[in-house]
């Protein structure tokens, strides 16, 4: 029988020839040490040129890409491509991994850098964003993500001399980045007119903001900021691929061939022509340059590294060559000197000295090389060509021989016989030819057999014979050299083979996996001396396997390196090495290979790491040396723990099935019952599938799980307390090493680690995101910070987390076999272990990431425990067979026989250990295992009397064992935990059922006891009052699925699964009777009332069996139903059997003979059932949840005064519904309940005592029986329930307000997405052709048209000698308006009430109260929604603002948070999230550290930030609707609540996660949800929530206490809570009456309060926005305004007014001083004083306002309403002069000529109205405009009076003649304007525009809320100008004040006046 294991020699990577020089570039550098590091293939690679040695680095596991040097310059990252790829950050001298990034990047990291102190590393992914990532790489943390651009990035560089700035360049692109928060914001350089906009394919950071990069055309762009200062013009011939930075200056290296030097101003230095030195040759092409000091390392596309002396630079050195693009197939050894031919698809053939690792011979040949052979003599070279020719060299010179082509397809394999007479040569044509060497390659033979390409050959050591592969999988045979098929095998016995290269045959079956692809070997080189067979495939691993491996999937060792298919492996002639190449990665790898004898002696060095993986995982697919495994570990093994449905899941379900019930609900549901149930007791502990579970905790209480419950049992008082945060089975748990803290881990989907204290019961920390199905090990570090877990993944993925803080410090896929146990190091917390199934694993943590090696041991065990020993490299592992094994490092040192059968748990001492095994042993012993000091066995015989209950057997398999207290815990296999005394006795503590469901359970009919009967084959008596025991148990043949007392106690029936049912005494459990009669389970039982005469029997096959108890004869049957039956009840009298089925059938049967009767439901219920523990039917319908579609109701109970009916379903949840009216018990559908969960699998049975004061409870699959104690209405303390209410909302939501209608139906989009305000049609006017106008044609001058008034004779004179200036820049200087019709809480005063801050638009606000000065934050995007301020001294005048946003994935549309400093407008952090549409709360924390934000996407997620690092601490989907507010606690940083579309919820942050708790209305009479619209806090624990009925609800914890109603008429929409003092500050929606007002200051309780008017005239008001500073109160209404009140007289200032609605239609400067009027949509118009910075005055119209324009003299005002009409005002009084209403549609402009003679008025109706104003107000139309295509826009006259032009909808301008309306000119709009139009106008257009009175300047406004200034005029497409931001989108007019002073622009959609300074420009 051959050996099965792997050789036990090994292979060591010793040389690699090549560098990687094709699409990559900055490859090469120096190192700290005058090393050189590179890559090649999946190697990094150190190369020490003056000792002539490598080094390498194998942490990839593909291709190496891109390569950056830590400023230090000792370590290196490294970056792959791949699926997943990741980064390694290596150190160059000891190469070994210090850091792994993964999980951010797909398809491959482009390019990394470091920053200048190398703290963080950026990298570009190769995915279609080109994602740029920044980390904190020694935790392997990103600290920001953004898209990087949409093409290709070549090269990312930080800026060394300003902080967090990056650049980075690519196709077409270059982009300065700014890194804030988590948040990298790009700024586009600006090519100008500089330079053409082309590809930049390296960069260098200089000072003062510099950058010099290369571009493809061969100049160097200089740079400064963000704009293109100047070119250095053919610095390189072609692109420049390369740039370095050094001390002295810079290096560039171009495709050219050229290396150039420059100084560190980029003044040129030298040039190095490398392509006319010595080594040079045409096409040679740089690829990456390092220069340092005097030397320059030049790496080339051609895979060569020169080095060149800067003094010498005429003669650079050659020090490292490779092979060209092209596939590498060619391989040949020589027979006798130490040299290896290498021929590939560059054309060339090259000779490497395998001695002095160096290249001594090449030659280039015609054609593409694909294999090579070198005669016997080692004089021949023979080369086989791709075009189906081979050519033979003389080896000494490389001179041709011969050259034939026979063939057309390719020569892929060539062999020369052993006597050197033949040479065989194998070609795609499928023949092989057969050529005589002495007479000059006659061709004497040939072979056709193969139906397919040759592949592979070898000829027999007598030349007589040849074996060929073929592509198809064929192993043919030939004689030789005539080239006969041999059909007989017989003769070819004997034949011993020269060589063995071929991957088909008996001898190379193993190489092969057992399912494979037959074609991934590539090549097989068999060395018969060893007995060692080296194999290459196409996954670019080398293996090395026994020869002869006969048996499919042989053991081998593995060893990475090549990164995609090597295509040949050859021993060396004396088998010193094996050299293997690489097809796509066209290098030569040779390896040394070391035998045993060898290596042992070489152990004391560190083993590189290729070894360490080298006893590969796959390769164990043969079981035949591994002993049989046992039968509980195999079981474990297989149990994965899925799960149909996970609890995960229930809220989507519950959301699908709520549309389908919306309509039911409409009845009105019951409440949910009054009384409630409390965990008591747990009966059962996990013993069967956990191992290491028991624990004491500091206190000396005894720590363990099961189910979904964590149970703290104290053993004095024999008590349980339970831990219920868990929602499914805990599958494992580890106490902290002060033994006061817990971890578990659960089953689920996405499942979570709970840590929690065992005293409070409450979680600290939950850890959630990362393991998928379940958790199934865990454990603490020695120091406690941190945790490690195993998920049950298909990978086992394992991970370190520092559990406080909810990060994870590192992951890694752990094994592909199952991991039974992890530790970590206990004096070195950045080691661990992990064993389970088949392996043992030693790992250290590296970054982001653990590396990971496998112990080395003989054969393969499964290990079932390990603990660390005495020292940091010790440690101790239980087997499978039952033995110990002791480690060094990760050697095992030896073995020691502890137990029989598996070792399952050990436990380390200070002095010792302690194991125990499936022997049922604990066994002591000595530090060393060198004796065992005692053991102790677990019978029956040595049980203490105190016992808990019995032992089932002796030797139960022990599963954990702990120590404390003078005691040893044992915990069984059975279920039961054993406490050992020192001495010897056992105490047993608690137990429970052992695997298998628990379905049966009855209750005793008058003593508190109950029975349950298991799948484990047991039956037991449970005793339930305060002794908790196990009173009997007794073994059945068979499990069983029920039983039931009978109605005095005496006897209990149970029905078992075989269709048997017994009757037992049911004090001793011995047999009465028992009865055989169905072949399926028996499914219920069930004793008639009264005398218990009569016995049902439902069994699975249907029927119900009746027996009379007293004659023990079956007296009738029950037929008819169609399913098998489920549960049964009887009536009081005893005559009526009530059947469910599994086809949710209800049948009534009469007893005794079983005759079906039908009942109508209305009957059913005047029956007086004996019990009811059924499932159907109407009187029960309500406990179906929602969506049982899904679960099912498995067990139901009836208390026994018919108050309460409990159930159980499949999703573990035990319900109490309902208070059942015992006269009419019928309920509607879906009826409110209370939930409990703490069963992990489906609830199979509930049971009430005969009092009902206990429940009891089993669960299925968690094999436990629970207690809960019932406490009914009457009798019960005020205490919080642990319930959750059901789930259905009532409908009403508690009243309807248009404002919260409107807030909560907002659709917020981005500006960029902005579509076309007005309904415009035609061809935008830079689109259309320009046509010669009528005048042009007949030569006409036409009047010049302006916009600018006839200047009054004063100035007119002044102005003659002053040259215009024009305008260069606009300064935002007001701002008029503030966001308060839909966001809220978004008015702050500052700095001691001096300023206050508040926002519009996407401009963030300070005002100054005393100088009424504004100052502005502007560097938001796009509009803020929500704003709030640090109240922490640490932190003042901190703000943080969120806005809307598009999508989540990180660019600039993403929405995002700004927190800046109010007083400087500096930005702190930059936060961008995951909130798609926007950010709708923002709130922080108590100590200020932390930031809270709600967004406004479908999921309404919350999310907590560490603001100051950018980083994002946890996030969780907060409510399907809506959410309003979320606000902190102001005395906490972990809870919080959140407030809005009927709910409320209370957040507790614990670790990662966020749990949450709804709000418990049920506390209170008739409360029901409602839309909850604000919050404030009170001290303890107290929180008040506002309502949208105007009611306030405090609520104690999450519990509502009391409702304070009508707080105020309508909407509760802002509260406020006061730090100082805790008053409280509410405002809301009410009509201003003698005692109330919109705006009310409570007490710390909300008992009190006095209320303020708000003194603005409005019939209502509605307050958004509250603040109290000291004596005032700020308020901020839905009318943009702002007051301040004060608390004392309650007089109101109004500090801030804006129009209300909008948008803003009509804007018009006063022609001489610095005022404006604005007309609105709300009906009004205004005056703004520019100077006094305030409005003066409001008219109301009553009618939205479309346009105003004011005369020339400024004495009257026109007004042009919405409904057509329009009024003519005069200034001084404000009395109306005039109006009119000629039109039904609005009027869009309104214009006074300029000789104040005429009004022209354009309408929506196409058309203009002329009035003359000389005859007086009766305004009598005189003429109007016609023929005008679309809607009016704008309106001019000409300077003259004579003409006026107007633009229309359809992009037309139109000239007519005044006042006779003639038309003279049709053109686009304006000729003069084509400029403003911006290239992205396609879906949105400029609104409006405006010239300035000089004439130079126009300044737009359009849908995208940009303000630009152009020069006038601006004919040119696409003109230059100047963008100012801060509107939101939709601008609707803009206007230049009198003396181009100012620019007023008014906002569409943010209702807001920006007023603009102009800054002229100098002369």
């Amino acid at each position: 029988m051959a050996d099965r294991t792997a050789p036990n020699c090994h292979l060591r990577l010793e040389w690699v020839y090549g560098y990687r020089g094709h699409q990559c570039r900055n490859n090469l550098y120096y190192t700290a040490a005058k090393e050189i590091v590179y890559f090649v293939a999946g190697v990094g690679v150190v190369y020490n040129t003056r000792e002539h040695k490598q080094k390498f680095y194998l942490g990839h596991n593909d291709d190496i890409i891109s390569l950056a040097l830590h400023p230090e310059r000792v370590l290196v990252a490294t970056g792959q491509v791949g699926k997943e790829p990741y980064i390694c950050v290596w150190d160059s001298y000891t190469v070994q991994t210090v850091s792994i990034l993964k999980d951010t990047h797909t398809h491959g990291i482009a390019c990394l850098a470091f920053d200048l102190d190398g703290q963080c590393l950026v990298s570009v992914g190769l995915d279609s964003k080109n994602t740029i990532c920044v980390w904190d790489w020694r935790r392997g943390k990103v600290l920001a993500a953004a898209p990087g651009h949409t093409d290709r990035i070549f090269d990312i560089s930080w800026d060394l001399y300003q902080p967090s700035k990056l650049v980075s360049c690519g196709v077409k692109h270059i982009k300065f980045w700014s890194l804030c928060g988590n948040a990298l914001t790009p700024k586009r350089g600006v090519f100008g007119k500089t330079g053409d906009l082309q590809t930049i394919l390296c960069l260098a950071c200089a000072r003062d903001q510099v950058t010099y990069s290369g571009a493809l055309n061969g100049d160097i762009y200089v740079w400064k900021g963000i704009n293109l200062i100047r070119t250095i013009q053919g610095a390189h011939g072609s692109g420049i691929f390369s740039m370095n930075a050094c001390e002295e200056g810079f290096a560039t290296g171009g495709r050219d061939g050229c290396v150039r030097l420059w100084d560190l101003n980029f003044k040129p230095i030298t040039v190095i022509d490398l392509r006319e030195t010595d080594q040079g040759y045409k096409g040679l092409s740089v690829r990456s340059v390092c220069w340092r000091g005097d030397h320059i390392l030049v790496g080339t596309q051609d895979s060569e590294i020169f080095e060149v002396v800067v003094h010498d630079r005429t003669k650079p050195f050659l020090i490292m060559q490779g092979h060209c693009e092209g596939e590498l197939w060619a391989l040949a050894v020589h027979p006798t000197k130490p040299l290896a031919m290498t021929g590939s698809d560059d054309h060339s053939v090259r000779i490497w000295s395998l001695i002095d690792h160096a290249l001594i011979a090449r030659c280039n040949m015609e054609e593409p090389i694909r294999c090579a052979a070198v005669s016997t003599d080692g004089i021949h070279l023979a080369l086989g060509m791709k075009d189906g020719s081979f050519t033979v060299l003389r080896i000494r010179d490389m001179t041709e021989v011969v050259h034939i082509k026979d063939r057309k397809e390719a020569v892929h394999e060539l062999k020369y016989s052993p006597d050197g007479a033949h040479l065989a040569v194998g070609s795609n044509d499928n023949s092989v030819d057969v050529y005589g060497v002495v007479q000059r390659y006659k061709k004497v033979g040939e072979c056709i057999g193969s139906t397919s390409f040759i592949t592979h050959m070898d000829w027999s050591t007598d030349s007589k014979y040849l074996q060929t592969n073929d592509g198809s999988g064929k192993r043919l045979f030939y004689r030789m050299p005539s080239g006969k098929e041999i059909t007989n095998r017989e003769e070819l016995k004997l034949v011993q083979w020269a060589s063995w290269t071929c991957v088909l045959g008996p001898e190379v079956n193993g190489i092969w996996p057992k399912y494979s692809e037959i074609n991934d070997i590539n090549s097989v080189d068999a060395n018969f001396n060893n007995q060692v067979l080296v194999t290459a495939d196409d996954y670019g691993l080398v293996k090395l396997l026994r020869y002869p491996c006969v048996r499919k999937g042989a053991k081998f060792k593995k060893y990475l390196g090549h990164s995609a298919h090597i295509t040949n492996a050859r021993w060396s002639h004396d088998y010193q090495w094996v050299i293997t190449i690489g097809g796509a990665d066209h290098s030569v790898f040779q390896w040394k290979f070391v035998t045993d004898r060898k290596s042992k002696e070489a152990f004391h060095i560190a083993p590189q790491e290729t070894f360490a993986d080298s006893n590969s995982e796959e390769s164990d697919s043969d079981q035949s040396d591994v002993p049989e495994m046992d039968s509980e570990i195999e079981q474990e093994t297989q149990l994965t723990y899925r799960r149909q449905v996970y609890k995960e899941d229930l809220p989507q379900l519950k959301e699908q099935s709520k549309e389908k019930h919306r309509a039911v609900a409409m009845k009105k549901r019951e409440r949910a019952p009054g009384s409630r149930v409390k965990l008591h007791f747990i009966h059962g502990y996990r013993g069967y599938d956990c191992r290491s579970n028991l624990f004491y905790t500091q206190t000396g209480e005894i720590v363990y799980h099961v189910a979904a419950v964590g149970v703290v049992y104290n053993r004095q008082q024999n008590t349980q307390r339970f831990y219920m945060g868990h929602d499914d089975d805990i599958l494992c748990l580890a106490i902290h090493p002060l033994k006061d803290f817990v971890a578990t881990g659960q089953v689920g989907r996405d499942s979570s680690i709970h840590i929690w204290d065992t005293e409070l019961l409450k979680p600290m920390s939950v850890l959630k995101g990362f393991h998928q199905l379940g958790v199934c090990a865990l454990d603490f570090s020695a120091d406690g910070k941190r945790l490690a877990s195993v998920g049950l993944d298909d990978n086992h993925t394992v991970v370190l987390w520092d559990w406080r803080k909810g990060e994870k410090l590192s992951a890694i896929r752990g094994s592909k076999d199952k991991i039974f146990v992890i530790k970590i190091n206990p004096y070195c917390p950045d080691k661990l272990i992990t064993a389970g199934v088949k392996h043992m694993k030693f790992w250290h943590k590296a970054g982001g990431g653990l590396i990971g090696r496998k112990g080395i041991m003989g054969k393969t065990e499964t290990m079932m425990c390990a603990v660390y020993g005495w020292t940091e490299e010790m440690v101790f592992s239980g087997t499978c067979t039952g033995d110990i094994c002791i480690w060094r490092d990760m050697f095992l040192v030896k073995t020691i026989k502890a137990h029989d059968g598996p070792v399952f748990s050990m436990h380390a001492l200070e002095k010792g250990f302690v194991t125990g095994g499936k022997d049922g042993i604990v066994a002591l012993w000595d530090d060393t295992f060198e004796r065992c000091l005692k053991t102790y066995t677990i019978k029956r015989a040595v049980l203490a009397p105190g016992s808990k209950g019995l032992l089932l057997e002796d030797n139960p398999s022990i599963r954990a064992i702990s120590l404390g207290h003078g005691h040893i815990l044992v915990g069984t296999k059975n279920g039961e935990i054993l406490e050992v005394d020192k001495s010897g006795p056992i105490t047993l503590l608690v137990q429970g059922h052992m695997e298998g469901e628990v379905w049966g359970l009855a209750t005793h009919p008058h003593l508190p006891l109950c029975a349950t009967v298991s799948d484990d084959k047991t039956l037991r008596i449970w005793d339930l009052s305060p002794s908790h025991c196990m009173l009997a148990v007794r073994k059945l043949k068979k499990g069983g699925r029920c039983c039931c007392f009978s109605p005095e106690g005496k006897a209990l029936a149970v029905g078992l699964n075989d269709g048997s049912f017994l009757i037992v005494n049911a004090d001793t459990l011995e047999d009465l009777v028992s009865f055989h009669h169905r072949k399926d389970i028996i499914s219920d039982i069930r004793f008639s009332p009264g005398a218990g005469k009569y016995l049902a029997v439902a069994s699975g096959d249907s029927f119900v069996d009746i027996y009379n108890v007293m004659s023990s004869k079956r007296v009738g049957v029950c037929k008819g139903s169609l399913n098998y039956i489920t549960h049964l009840d009887w009536d009081k009298r005893g005559k009526l059997l009530q059947v469910n089925t599994g086809a949710k059938e209800q049948l009534f049967f009469e007893a005794p003979r079983g005759k079906r009767q039908t009942i109508p439901a209305t009957e059913v219920e005047k029956i007086d059932w004996s019990t009811w523990t059924c499932v159907l039917g109407t009187s029960c319908e309500g406990i179906w949840p929602v969506v049982s579609e899904v679960t099912e109701v498995t067990a139901a109970c009836l208390s026994n005064d018919r108050n309460v009916l409990a159930t159980g379903d499949d999703l573990g949840y035990v319900k109490l519904v309902m208070d059942i009216l015992y006269t009419c018990p019928l309920i509607g559908k879906y009826a409110k309940f209370k939930r409990y969960v703490a069963h992990s699998t489906h609830v199979t049975n509930v049971r009430w005592t005969h009092d009902d004061s206990l429940l009891a409870t089993v669960g299925g699959g968690d094999t436990c029986l629970m207690i809960w104690t019932h406490e009914a209405e009457g009798h019960r303390e005020a205490r919080h329930c642990d319930s959750e209410e059901s789930d259905i909302e009532s409908e009403d939501d508690g009243g309807y307000d248009s404002d919260v209608t409107r807030e909560n139906e907002m659709s917020y989009t981005i500006k960029a997405l902005s579509t076309n305000m007005r309904p415009m049609t035609g061809v935008k006017p830079h689109l259309q052709l320009k046509e010669p106008s009528v005048d042009e044609r007949q030569g006409v001058v036409r009047p010049p048209v302006s916009r600018a008034l006839p200047q009054p004779e004063k100035l007119q004179t002044n102005n003659m000698g002053k040259k215009k200036r024009p305008i260069e820049d606009l300064v935002l200087d007001l701002v008029f308006g503030y966001r308060g019709n839909d966001c809220r809480n978004n008015v702050h005063y500052l700095n001691e009430g001096a300023d206050i801050i508040y926002h519009t638009a996407s401009v963030g606000i300070v005002l100054n109260l005393t100088t009424a000065c504004q100052s502005f934050y502007v560097e938001h995007s796009d509009d803020i929604l929500c704003l709030t301020i640090n109240q922490h001294p640490k932190f003042p005048n901190v703000v943080a603002t969120g806005q809307v946003g598009d999508t989540g994935d990180m660019s600039a549309t993403t929405p995002s948070i700004h927190v800046w400093d109010a007083m400087n407008k500096q930005t702190l952090s930059v936060l961008r999230c995951f909130h798609s549409r926007g950010v709708c709360s923002v709130s922080f924390s108590a100590t200020g550290k932390l930031l809270l934000s709600v967004g406004l996407d479908p999921e309404h997620t919350i999310t907590i930030w560490k603001w100051q690092e950018g980083a994002k601490v946890a996030s969780r989907a907060g409510h399907t609707q809506r959410i309003f507010v979320a606000e902190f606690r102001p005395d906490s940083d972990t809870q919080f609540v959140s407030v809005g579309i009927k709910h409320v919820r209370f957040w507790t942050l614990a670790g990662l996660a966020l749990l949450s708790k709804k709000g418990m209305m049920s506390c209170i009479e008739d409360a029901r949800m409602q839309t909850m619209l604000s919050v404030a806090f009170g001290a303890n624990n107290l929180t008040f929530t506002g309502t949208i009925s105007g009611d306030v609800c405090v609520w104690k914890e999450h519990i509502l206490v009391r409702i304070v109603a009508k707080a105020h008429t309508g909407p509760v929409f802002t509260m406020y809570t006061t730090l100082r003092d805790g008053l409280i500050v509410t405002g809301g929606k009410e009509r201003p009456s003698k005692e109330g007002g919109a705006l009310k200051l409570w007490d710390q309780e909300l008992k009190r309060c006095r209320a303020f008017r708000l003194e603005t005239g409005q019939i209502i008001d509605c307050v958004r926005s509250v603040c109290r500073g000291k004596g005032k109160i700020l308020v901020g209404t839905r009318n943009a305004e702002i007051i301040e009140v004060g608390e004392k007289n309650a007089v109101c200032n109004i500090l801030v007014n804006g129009h209300m609605d909008g948008p803003i239609w009509g804007v018009a400067a006063h022609p001489t001083r610095d005022m404006f009027l604005s007309a609105a949509e709300d009906g009004t118009v205004r005056l703004w004083d520019i100077q006094e910075k305030k409005m003066l005055n409001k008219v109301n119209l009553g009618h939205p306002a479309r346009t105003v324009a004011y005369s020339p003299e400024g004495d009257m005002v026109a007004i042009g309403m919405k409904n057509g009409e329009f009024i003519i005002l005069l200034v001084t009084s404000l009395k109306i002069w005039g109006k009119k209403r000629d039109q039904r549609s609005p009027i869009q402009d309104i214009r006074f000529s300029p000789d104040s003679r005429y009004l022209a008025v354009g309408s929506s109706e196409s058309a203009v109205d002329f009035y003359d104003l000389t005859l007086g107000p009766q305004l009598n139309r005189i003429n109007c405009c016609r023929d005008i295509p679309s809607f009016v826009m704008q309106m001019d006259f000409s300077a003259d009076s004579c003409h006026v032009q107007i633009s229309t909808g359809a992009y037309k301008r139109l000239v007519y003649e005044v006042p006779s309306g003639k038309v003279c000119y049709v053109g686009t709009v304006g000729v003069q304007v084509v400029g403003i139009w911006s290239r992205n106008a396609d879906k949105a257009d400029v609104t409006c525009a405006c010239v300035s009175h000089s004439g130079l300047n126009i300044v737009t406004g359009d849908d995208f809320g940009m303000v630009k200034l152009f020069d006038f005029p601006c004919p040119e497409k696409f003109a230059k100008h100047k963008r100012f931001l801060g509107h939101s989108a939709h601008l609707t007019n803009i206007r230049f004040t009198s003396g181009d002073r100012f620019v007023i622009s008014a906002g569409g959609d943010d209702r807001s006046l920006f007023v603009w300074r102009c800054v002229h420009a100098l002369h």
